[in-house]
């Protein structure tokens, strides 16, 4: 079988007009290019070049050789030269695996900076409490909680950490008072996750006394965090969500931080992808992207009385 790459070579030598400029192009050894083509015609079994102390000859074996090959030569050169450049650039299509929530916090300001930095990258989001299926849906990155990962290829970076803060709406403190102090929940309407509208749910705080747990009840659960903090809005009680989600909507005078300084435990925020190695340029540039906006954005703010998350 013909060896692809000493007829690539031989063509380097051919448009270079000797061995020892060839191999200054290749940076390789003049022996060992000429040992190559050698072995190229020893293999084809004809002389392709007529070697002399000053100057290359082709045979007509190697001009038919030359003229069939070169131009597929230079085209698979320069397909190779363009991928490279295009690995270099980010672009294409990125598909995203977030919470049903990830846009209460993750602005659009920063896909729409992010697009106008990028022109050739296109971002697609599949939104879902559920755990992607990175094979199955096409996922390129998925931001998830844990970093428990079910396939050993899936690599797993921390972005930041994050915690939980309590807010209810100017309505409802106004009807129903403002809590002082984290035993006052219990007096009050809390907003819950799906499941635990059965009796008492257990909160576990954080502040600068250190760690604590209150039970609390309320009239109004559901399944996700937007409907949650709706909910809130609404007037229905105290909700208990991410502080990255909610701090649009202190800024516009919707919620009211409840117990400022008081928190849920720590929440770490993880980006997945499929693979270290060979990690498309455009995924890589997304994934810095969050790094650099979330990272600064969700710190909680008494760290040293938080436990590990």
């Amino acid at each position: 079988m013909l060896d692809l790459n000493q007829m690539a070579l031989f063509v380097q030598v051919v448009q270079a007009g000797s061995f020892a400029e060839a191999a200054r192009r290749l940076a390789m050894p003049p022996t060992t290019l000429s040992r190559q083509v050698a072995q190229l015609e020893d293999a084809l079994q004809a002389r392709l070049l007529q070697r002399t102390t000053r100057k290359l000859t082709l045979t007509d074996a190697g001009r038919t050789l030359f003229d069939q090959c070169a131009a597929q030569i230079d085209a698979l050169k320069n397909a190779a030269s363009q991928l490279a450049g295009d690995n270099q650039t980010p672009k294409g299509n990125i598909r995203v695996a977030a919470s049903a929530g990830f846009f209460e916090f993750f602005q659009m300001e920063w896909i729409a900076e992010f697009l106008d930095r990028y022109p050739g990258v296109q971002l697609e989001f599949v939104l879902a409490d559920a755990m992607a299926d990175f094979i199955g849906e096409g996922i390129d990155v998925a931001f998830r909680g844990s970093p428990e990962l079910p396939d050993s290829s899936l690599v797993a970076r921390k972005v930041a950490s994050g915690y939980l803060a309590l807010a209810a709406s100017p309505a409802y403190l106004a009807a129903r008072g403002t809590p002082r102090t984290v035993q006052d929940l219990a007096a009050h309407d809390c907003i819950r996750a799906v499941g635990q509208t059965a009796g008492p749910t257990l909160w576990r705080l954080n502040g600068p006394e250190g760690s604590t747990q209150i039970a609390v009840t309320g009239r109004f659960s559901a399944n996700t965090g937007p409907a949650q903090k709706k909910a809130a809005i609404g007037g229905l009680g105290i909700c208990l969500l991410p502080i990255g989600s909610l701090q649009p909507n202190f800024r516009a005078g919707e919620l009211v931080e409840v117990l400022p300084g008081v928190a849920s435990s720590v929440g770490n925020l993880y980006v997945v992808y499929p693979s270290r190695r060979h990690v498309p340029r455009a995924v890589t540039a997304f994934v810095e992207m969050t790094v650099q906006r979330l990272g600064p954005l969700i710190q909680p703010p008494f760290a040293d009385v938080m436990p590990p998350g």
